[in-house]
């Protein structure tokens, strides 16, 4: 194989596309160390942050998504599409790399058209449980198609699908062991059941408005919690611990040591993005899933389901939280049970080793010279 192999890898937008973007540019890197890596996003989007911070070259593309309103962005998107697709062109032709990659995010599209159009092979890494309209489109020109869920030959051409899982944080690949120091690192106490809720990284105001209404029930419950907010609610969630009635009660407007949170945690509270539940089927403890409703074709929702319909995991719904999520916690915490069956079938569906498997089919898909030994 030749040694100065060079890949694209596209997309981006929010950390649920940039992480694992990251993971397969780092699994191919230890595969072809040689291989010359650009990313290309959207300009003003976190990934011309992340990504350079992660050791890598990116280009932005100026494209944004659609808005659910008329605005003065949606009048300007045939221009964004037809600008970012000329700007993909032209950065596929100066780089002129061996395979595209797309991830997802608004750069993914134009990126991955302009090299299907230039004969480039191009892989699809499909996150979700019901894909967007831009990968169903895509996906009749593209080599490959690396998904998380069975099934996803209902959107895909079967022959071309195949199951890879989505790349997870390597630090929360083994948590044997760890509950102890978790424990300590939070100040918690070992006899005592620990909630863990999250709600993404910048927290989910129906999880966190439900948390705060049911706190007495959770302590009185005998529960101890850890509970990300993100930033938005941080202070009023603190502002309601202010006294001794909910001594342990952690609150973080952001958790920078997820492996120590998931280590403590007995019960997990969580929205349904793909890169979450990804991480919760690796973790493979008892979860109960909130989705938001506010994503692109309700895919959070759909994800849950995709759980849910395996007994893997416990969902409620976003419209009935409030009154709902701290109950549904306390049930579960008091069924061993319940537990029991959650936590091993949703570890069942644990793909570790993701980012190397769709390292593997994208080298696969590279064109025949490039396999002939020198």
């Amino acid at each position: 194989m030749k040694p100065d192999l060079k890949f694209i890898i596209s997309g981006g937008g929010t950390g649920g596309h940039i992480f694992p973007a990251i993971a397969i540019a780092d699994a191919l890197k230890r595969k072809l160390p040689h291989a010359h890596i650009l990313f290309v996003g959207a300009k003003g989007r976190m990934e011309m942050e992340k990504v350079p911070a992660a050791g890598y070259q990116i280009t932005g593309l100026w494209i944004s998504g659609l808005q659910r309103r008329i605005t003065t962005q949606n009048l300007l998107f045939p221009i964004k599409v037809i600008s970012a697709y000329i700007k993909a062109r032209s950065i596929i032709h100066i780089f002129k790399p061996d395979a595209v990659i797309g991830v997802g995010g608004y750069a993914s599209g134009p990126t991955l058209r302009a090299a299907i159009s230039m004969k480039i092979p191009t892989i699809i890494q499909e996150q979700n449980s019901y894909p967007g309209i831009t990968n169903k489109i895509l996906a009749s020109g593209v080599k490959k198609i690396c998904v998380a869920y069975e099934g996803m030959d209902k959107y895909f051409p079967a022959a071309r699908t195949v199951i890879t899982g989505n790349p997870v944080r390597s630090d929360i690949s083994d948590l044997k062991n760890k509950r102890t120091k978790a424990l300590q690192f939070f100040g918690l106490q070992p006899e005592m059941p620990t909630l863990l809720v999250i709600g993404g990284s910048l927290g989910a105001r129906t999880i966190n408005e439900s948390i705060l209404n049911s706190l007495s029930m959770l302590t009185a419950g005998g529960l101890q919690v850890i509970w990300q907010t993100g930033n938005a609610f941080a202070g009023i969630a603190a502002g309601a611990l202010d006294n001794d009635a909910h001594p342990a009660i952690r609150t973080f407007a952001f958790i920078t040591r997820m492996d120590m949170a998931y280590a403590a945690a007995d019960m997990i509270v969580s929205r349904a993005g793909a890169i979450a539940i990804s991480e919760l089927c690796l973790v493979g403890k008892p979860a109960i899933l909130v989705p938001s409703p506010n994503v692109a074709e309700d895919h959070q929702t759909k994800n849950a389901m995709a759980l849910a319909e395996k007994n893997a995991a416990l969902l409620v719904r976003d419209n009935v939280a409030f009154a709902e999520l701290g109950k549904q916690i306390i049930t579960l915490a008091n069924d061993t049970l319940l537990k029991q069956q959650l936590s091993a079938n949703i570890i069942q569906l644990a793909f570790p080793d993701a980012a190397d498997r769709i390292a593997d089919e994208i080298i696969g898909c590279l064109k025949p010279i490039q396999h002939k030994s020198k």
